[in-house]
């Protein structure tokens, strides 16, 4: 279908197409994940436990463990759908590239998978421990926990997924200055932009925009977008450097 000139109703059908595999994975992992929901309840329980919290989960409503179970599957099976929907949204776009074009396209979808793999480890192993000890305490002794499962998982699930997104910061960055779209030194000059764009980030992806999950979110990621500066203006500089010397 990329070798010929496709029509709008080809787009059309091959957008078709790529939605409905995209939609079919997303909709299979979350099934897997819902069987699973407790086996994986237990993998999010870790961090409260390595913060030394005393956990038992309790539920208000008798819908509560249901949704408790779905919101589980929800965001656990769009990690694990994640490959699929990236590549089935570059295959779609990838007719209109030329060949290297496409080579850096796919080698994308490796660095995207990888940065949000490292984001969700991070947050997992760091950030979850260290935010929820903090915050439990803060009853110093004067309050007795009784957590229940909707807030913890939702807490949980939400840090999870923003920090994976927040690590694609460095791509991000890395492209536009790759592709000339913006300098390093212009990155910087606007950081306050930055801060506005990260603070706005986090209040998307936070239900009750939370001041401290917000904070929990937005701080990484704008240390994240400063350090890619950096990198980015190593990496031009080099690039120019080889340029001159091949010139000279």
């Amino acid at each position: 279908m990329a070798d010929r000139k496709m029509s709008v109703f080809d787009h059309l059908e091959e957008l078709r197409r790529r939605i409905i595999v995209a939609l079919l994975s997303l909709g299979t992992a979350m099934c897997v994940c819902y069987v699973f929901s407790w086996q994986i309840l237990d993998l999010l329980k870790n961090p409260a436990e390595k913060a030394s919290i005393p956990l038992e989960l309790h539920y208000l409503t008798v819908l509560d463990p249901f949704m408790v179970r779905f919101r589980i599957a929800a965001y656990a099976g769009l990690i694990m759908a994640l490959p699929v929907v990236i590549y089935e949204i570059l295959a779609f776009v990838a007719p209109a590239l030329r060949k290297k074009e496409k080579r850096v396209m796919y080698l994308s979808l490796a660095f995207i998978l990888f940065f949000f793999i490292v984001g969700v480890a991070f947050c997992y192993f760091y950030i979850l421990p260290a935010g929820l000890s903090w915050l439990v305490g803060q009853a110093g002794g004067h309050l007795q926990p009784m957590l229940t499962a909707q807030e913890y998982v939702g807490l949980v699930t939400i840090l999870l997924v923003a920090l994976g997104i927040a690590f694609e910061t460095p791509l991000v960055v890395w492209l536009v200055v790759r592709l000339g779209i913006v300098t390093p030194q212009r990155l910087h000059k606007n950081w306050r932009w930055a801060v506005i764009f990260t603070l706005a980030f986090a209040a998307f992806i936070t239900p009750d925009w939370n001041p401290i999950t917000m904070l929990l979110v937005s701080v990484p990621m704008f240390l994240l977008y400063e350090g890619s500066i950096i990198f980015a203006s190593v990496g031009l500089r080099r690039r120019r450097n080889r340029l001159q010397a091949l010139e000279g």
